[in-house]
């Protein structure tokens, strides 16, 4: 009989646990969603651009339609789906009534240029119609991408070689392109170009390059190969000499080496 007893109290126990349970479940997603958190404030930050108020205005709409309790990151992404500037948004709330919005931007690296028209692209090969392309590297492509998406190999290449690019060097690079001898080859704006070959270790022969251009020992190069970073030369090129008015009556004093006509190791 006690036994029984003891169920009964233990089942009535349950049972009440699972309908206070059940109340507050239902009072949180009442909660949730009710106008005592709604969306009423909303900051916006990092946004910037022809497109800045379009963007704003499309994160706004969006925001007001959610609580600081039920925030759909989904939808914000969704509303700014249009704008290709837009990498990514991060979200945070102030309760009640408050939301802030951090816009994250694609980085414009390079200037896609075709027909004497220029559009700017991000590392990652996303095209940036709106964003001003004064002051970018120059990157000569055959045609421009119609889409939102550079498609073209060597483009994507040299984008991602401006992408690796240490910032203080960035404004120093005026060209970026793609010969069958040197690969990549970037043109240093009053300075020689840099030779990297293909599009691997750009870290490792970004440090070669850096190292190479702040060596005294290199100037007056017009070429710097970082082809292999571990061992990365100074030269001047047959070209250059031939410009210089040295073709036949001599040449710089720099020894022959193995990555041009003539060609010395910085620091060697």
């Amino acid at each position: 009989m006690m036994v029984k007893r003891r169920r009964r109290v233990r089942l009535r126990l349950v049972v009440a646990v699972a309908g206070v349970l059940a109340l507050l479940a239902g009072g949180w997603l009442w909660l949730r969603d009710s106008p005592l958190v709604a969306v009423r404030k909303v900051d916006i930050t990092g946004v910037s651009g022809p497109d800045a108020d379009q963007i704003r205005a499309a994160l706004t709409v969006a925001a007001r339609n959610m609580t600081t309790l039920d925030v759909r990151v989904g939808q914000l992404r969704t509303a700014v789906a249009p704008y290709p500037v837009v990498r990514d948004v991060r979200v945070g709330t102030r309760f009640p009534h408050g939301m802030r919005i951090q816009v994250v931007e694609h980085l414009a690296v390079g200037a896609l240029a075709a027909g004497g028209r220029t559009i700017a692209a991000s590392g990652d090969g996303t095209v940036l119609h709106d964003v001003p392309t004064g002051g970018l590297p120059v990157i000569p492509v055959t045609v421009l991408p119609a889409g939102v998406q550079v498609v073209d190999g060597p483009a994507r290449q040299a984008l991602a070689l401006l992408a690796a690019t240490p910032r203080r060097l960035l404004s120093r690079v005026a060209q970026v392109t793609t010969s069958p001898p040197h690969g990549l080859v970037v043109q240093v704006r009053s300075g020689p170009e840099i030779y990297f070959g293909d599009s691997s270790d750009l870290a490792a022969k970004w440090g070669a390059a850096a190292a190479v251009l702040a060596d005294p020992s290199s100037a007056g190069a017009s070429y710097i190969d970082v082809t292999d970073p571990a061992r990365p030369a100074a030269g001047v090129s047959q070209q250059a000499v031939v410009a210089a008015g040295l073709g036949t009556g001599g040449s710089p004093s720099t020894t022959t080496g193995s990555t041009g006509p003539t060609s010395s190791t910085p620091g060697g």
